[in-house]
C-alpha cells in the first residue's frame, strides 16, 4: 500500500492535513463534486470532528490517526487501514465486518467490506 500512498494537491485534503477540520467541514459543505481522497496520507493527524458523510477513502491510510466519534457509515473505506488509530466512538459502514476493523486496527490490514 505504501507505494500508492499520495499526498494531493486539493484544498479540502491540505485542510486535514493542516488538521484543521472547521475549515474542512465549512468548505466541504460548499463542495461538489467531493473530491477523491484515495489512496490519501492521513497517518498521524487529529481528524476529531470531521464530516466524512460522503467521502471516497478508498485505500486511505489511517496509521496512528484520531478518528474518534467519525461517523464513517456513508464513507467509502474499502482497503483502507486504520492501524494503530484511535476509533472510539466511531461509525463504520455496516458492510464493514467486525473482524475487518479489529484486524485493521491490531495488524493494519485493509479493510475489505462484505468480508
Amino acid at each position: 500500500m505504501k507505494d500508492n500512498i499520495k499526498i494531493i494537491d486539493d484544498p479540502l485534503y491540505q485542510a486535514l492535513r493542516n488538521e484543521n477540520i472547521a475549515a474542512f467541514n465549512k468548505a466541504k459543505a460548499n463542495t461538489s463534486p467531493l473530491p477523491s481522497l484515495e489512496y490519501c496520507d492521513f497517518r498521524g493527524l487529529d481528524l476529531r470532528d470531521m464530516d466524512a458523510s460522503g467521502l471516497d477513502l478508498r485505500n486511505a491510510y489511517f496509521r496512528g490517526a484520531d478518528l474518534r466519534g467519525i461517523d464513517f457509515r456513508t464513507s467509502q473505506l474499502e482497503g483502507a487501514s486504520i492501524a494503530g488509530t484511535k476509533i472510539s466512538g466511531c461509525y463504520f459502514p455496516k458492510e464493514l465486518g467486525s473482524d475487518e476493523i479489529v484486524m485493521s486496527l491490531n495488524h493494519g490490514t485493509r479493510m475489505r467490506p462484505g468480508v
